[in-house]
C-alpha cells in the first residue's frame, strides 16, 4: 500500500438495534474519519461515529448504477487522501450489499479493505420475532432469497418449492408475485409466512399470514420488512404466548405490534 494512503473497512451494522453492532464494527466507528453509510443505517448507529463525515450512500430506485459508481469514487478519494473509510451498510456488507464489488474495485486501485461483518437481518429479524429459521421436526434447512434483484423476473421459482425455510430480503414490493409464483411450482397455499417490519427496533411489527393470502393480495405491509416462509412461522405463536405469560409476571410489555392477516 502507497505510504499515506488510508484503509477502507466494510462494515456490517447489524438489523437495526445499536446494541446488535459488533465491538469491532463499534471501535472502528468510532476511529473513521468518513462513514459512507447506506439508507437503513439508523441515525441511532451514526450518531456512534460522531467525530466522522458523514456521506449519504442510499440508492434511489432507478438510480442504483449511477450512484454505485458515486460511491466507488468517494471511497477511493478519501482513502487516498490518508484517511480511515468506513463504508457502513445494513446487516451483513456480504449479504445482498455489493459488497464483495466494493471491495474489488477498491483493491484494483491499490488501496487496503478490511471486512467487519454484521449481524445479518435474514437470521437475527425472524429469530427476535420468535421464528427460528431451523427447528427440530419442522425444518432442517434456510435459503435466503433476493426478492428484488436485476433480471429479477427470469428467476426460476420450481428451485425454492421443496426447501424448507426461506427467508427473502428486499421482497415487500414483489411479495404477491412471489408468492404465486411458488404456488405455481407447487408450494402449499396455506403455509404460514410472516412479515417483520422495522425488525428490532422499537416500530417493529409483525403480520402473519399465508402464503395463498400473500398471493391474492390481501396482507398489507411497508418496506423494510423480512419475508419468511415456512412451518417455522408457527413456532412464534407458542413462543409469543410463553413471552406474553412471562411478561404479564414481570410488569414488563412487549416490543412492536404483532397482526394476523
Amino acid at each position: 500500500m502507497p505510504l499515506g494512503m488510508g484503509k477502507v473497512f466494510l462494515v456490517g451494522a447489524g438489523p437495526g438495534d445499536p446494541d446488535l453492532l459488533t465491538v469491532k464494527a463499534l471501535r472502528i466507528l468510532k476511529q473513521a474519519d468518513v462513514v459512507v453509510y447506506d439508507r437503513l443505517v439508523s441515525a441511532e448507529i451514526l450518531a456512534l461515529a460522531s467525530g466522522a463525515l458523514l456521506v449519504d450512500g442510499g440508492k434511489r430506485q432507478g438510480e442504483q448504477a449511477r450512484i454505485q459508481n458515486e460511491i466507488h469514487q468517494v471511497l477511493v478519494e478519501h482513502a487516498r487522501a490518508g484517511r480511515t473509510v468506513v463504508r457502513l451498510k445494513a446487516g451483513d456488507p456480504m449479504i445482498f450489499a455489493r459488497g464483495g464489488e466494493e471491495w474489488e474495485h477498491l483493491l484494483s486501485h491499490g488501496i487496503e479493505v478490511e471486512v467487519i461483518p454484521g449481524v445479518s437481518s435474514a437470521l437475527a429479524v425472524p429469530a427476535l420475532a420468535g421464528i427460528p429459521p431451523t427447528y427440530r421436526g419442522l425444518a432442517a434447512s434456510f435459503t435466503v432469497v433476493a426478492g428484488h434483484r436485476e433480471n429479477f423476473m427470469r428467476t426460476d421459482w420450481s428451485q425454492y418449492v421443496p426447501l424448507d425455510t426461506l427467508v427473502i430480503l428486499m421482497g415487500v414490493e414483489n411479495r404477491e408475485y412471489i408468492a404465486e409464483s411458488l404456488i405455481r411450482h407447487g408450494r402449499d397455499s396455506g403455509q404460514a409466512v410472516a412479515f417483520i417490519e422495522n425488525g428490532t427496533t422499537a416500530q417493529e411489527r409483525v403480520v402473519e399470514s399465508t402464503l395463498g393470502a400473500v398471493a391474492a393480495g390481501r396482507v398489507e405491509v411497508e418496506a423494510p420488512a423480512v419475508f419468511v416462509i415456512g412451518e417455522v412461522v408457527r413456532v412464534r405463536s407458542r413462543l409469543s404466548m410463553a413471552r406474553a405469560e412471562l411478561g404479564d409476571r414481570s410488569g414488563r410489555g412487549r416490543r412492536g405490534s404483532y397482526e394476523r392477516a
